[in-house]
């Protein structure tokens, strides 16, 4: 069985990444690309789909783990009675393949230590053949194959290769795992120990980039870490989380394929680089967006895959058991085919606050921008699928309304502070329409809040991003009643639903049970900055800090009841929150993408 999600511990290469659990196995691996098919699945069935273990071989009685300074270099130290030994795991910066570096280090006495290597290509259904050559361990299968490189002997046992063998203090056992395209000649040998310095340092001189001077500065540079950990470096695209299928519920149906780009996320995570001070990276992602929806308008997504890929197909893997049981495991993603209003208005408020921030754009830029809102005047009274992507019936969601809004606006805005040109008196009136509708179809006077969608008796937690877009400010009496129903009705030990669990089928069309969603709850805390309740704010914000886990990390969401952190994982859309609350609360009540914003 998997270990638990907050018990795993990120590495990578800014091609993809790897899950290490605190017991010393990587469970999760998919090479070479984020979305390629998984070498190590064991997180989504057994140790038999494949996984790297490299820890003692006898009883541990405590795990100690950190990564080093600023990077993403992992060091797990295990106490047992033989001594004590620190296993260092890294994926150095790409060259031409993949590697994952693993160095055992004895710290004290001779500790027996044991190595158990399974590879099972195409997330874990193929064993490939595996033989050795000049000294390396060689597996392959189809398009992939692997090379292990160790001097400590190995042999095959039961379709895995085994080594045993003890480090005492002072010692260092090296072991390089190498991925490459199968017809290409044998990967270039690499030092292990030069291969960790390298790493150590690529990742302490982009870190010392980070122009980030508000509060809580280890939670903010390691959200940051991660973020660029997520990033495919050779497009700017940064995905979701390097997972799927790890549920949202345990046992549950609610398993999806987050290794792809969302539109959705691109405001938000903008904003977080750029007040970071990382105008490359912010450079690189809003690249990545402009070349991903180029094209006729209509055929715009809400996802595409890392180098800007559209045909992003869902399928069910059967032979996976799913985590701890949680099936179908899923791998694409179907919501890629839904209509969802909203992206047109996260895509042009992108765009905006990117000029507004200084970053340079073509001019064609706002040729594409103009194209996005003639489309929309067209469709913005069309229902669709909404922020969560439901799986049932279309609707008006009030929060889609809400972001045509802001596309109309922010369009605008570039028309009245940038002098780009435009039917602006037309987009006014189109403007002015919406935001009628909204405050009238979308707000439930008797309940004096607004509502999940046009007719609705229930709440939605994107609501929280009304005064966050500017749709209305936050000392507006129907913001401030919706906030306060959305802690009253949405709450759960001191989290926010995104929606009511119970009841939700009717909904999304799923099976209820979901956890708290992390970044709502984060939104909540914005919302109360922006009111001025800076002391609750920061009591919520500090509360989420305590559910990351022992090296930083946060998943999608969390179950008050089992203490246990849920969802693909880690999550850039709870670590591009967390660093927005953070700057929130270190600068005051008008935080810095608000003044960007114009």
């Amino acid at each position: 069985m998997a270990a638990p999600i907050e018990d795993y511990a990120l590495i990578g290469d800014t091609h993809t990444a790897a899950l290490v659990s605190r017991e010393g196995s990587i469970d999760w691996l998919c090479l070479p690309r984020f979305d390629s098919p998984a070498c190590f699945a064991a997180l989504l069935g057994d140790r038999g789909n494949g996984r790297w273990l490299l820890a003692p071989a006898g009883p541990v009685r405590e795990v100690r783990r950190s990564y080093l300074g600023d990077t993403l270099v992992l060091e797990t130290e295990y106490r047992t009675d033989d001594g004590v030994v620190r296993v260092i795991d890294c994926m150095p910066p790409r060259q031409s393949d993949p590697d994952v570096a693993r160095i055992v280090e004895g710290v004290s006495g001779r500790v027996p230590m044991r190595m158990e290597l399974t590879i099972r290509f195409d997330y874990g259904s193929i064993v490939p053949w595996v033989r050795h050559i000049d000294g390396a361990l060689h597996a392959i299968a189809g398009p992939d194959s692997v090379w292990l490189r160790t001097p400590v002997p190995v042999r095959g046992e039961n379709l895995t290769t085994l080594a045993d063998f003890t480090v005492a203090e002072g010692e260092r056992a090296p072991f390089i795992l190498t991925w490459h395209a199968s017809h290409r000649p044998a990967p270039r040998r690499i030092d292990p120990v030069k291969a960790l310095g390298d790493t150590e340092a690529w990742w302490g001189e982009w870190a010392s980039g980070i122009d980030y001077r508000g509060g809580w500065q280890d939670a903010v540079i390691r959200s940051l870490l991660t973020l660029k950990a997520l990033t495919y470096a050779p497009t700017g695209g940064i995905v979701a989380a390097p997972t799927t299928s790890l549920p949202e519920q345990l046992g549950g149906v609610r398993n999806w394929d987050y290794r792809y780009c969302w539109l959705r996320d691109a405001t938000f995570t903008l904003s977080a680089l750029m007040l970071a001070g990382l105008g490359d990276e912010a450079r690189a992602w809003r690249e990545w967006l402009l070349r991903a929806v180029a094209g006729q308008p209509k055929q715009m997504q809400i996802l595409y895959g890392v180098a800007g890929e559209r045909r992003i197909n869902e399928e069910e893997l059967d032979w996976l058991g799913g985590y701890e049981g949680s099936r179908p495991v899923r791998v694409g993603n179907a919501a890629v085919h839904q209509f969802q209003l909203d992206v047109y208005g996260e895509v042009m408020d992108a765009l905006h606050l990117g000029r507004n921030i200084g970053l340079e754009s073509d001019p064609s830029t706002w040729d594409l921008q103009r194209a996005l809102l003639e489309f929309l005047e067209a469709n913005w009274r069309e229902p669709d699928e909404g922020i969560w992507e439901i799986r049932g019936p279309r609707r008006h969601f009030t929060h889609s309304k809400v972001m045509a809004w802001v596309a109309l606006d922010r369009a605008i805005k570039a028309v009245e502070l940038s002098g780009l040109e435009g039917p602006v008196d037309r987009w006014r009136g189109v403007r002015r329409e919406l935001h009628e509708e909204v405050c009238r179809e979308g707000y439930d006077s008797q309940r004096d809040s607004f509502v999940q969608y046009y007719g609705a008796d229930h709440l939605d937690a994107s609501l929280l991003l009304i005064p966050l877009v500017g749709f209305l400010p936050a000392g507006d009496p129907r913001v401030k009643g919706t906030v306060a129903a959305i802690q009253r009705e949405l709450m759960s030990d001191g989290l926010v639903h995104r929606y009511p669990p119970e009841g939700s089928e009717k909904v999304d069309g799923l099976p209820p049970g979901e956890g708290p969603f992390l970044a709502c709850t984060f939104w909540l805390a914005d919302n109360l900055v922006l009111m001025g309740r800076r002391e609750e704010a920061r009591a919520i914000f500090e509360r989420l800090l305590t559910l990351r886990n022992d090296v930083g990390l946060l998943a999608e969401e969390f179950d008050p009841s089992s203490r246990r952190q849920l969802g693909n994982f880690p999550q850039a859309f709870s670590h591009v929150a967390l660093v927005n609350t953070a700057t929130y609360l270190s600068e005051g009540p008008m935080p810095a993408w608000a003044r960007y914003r114009g």
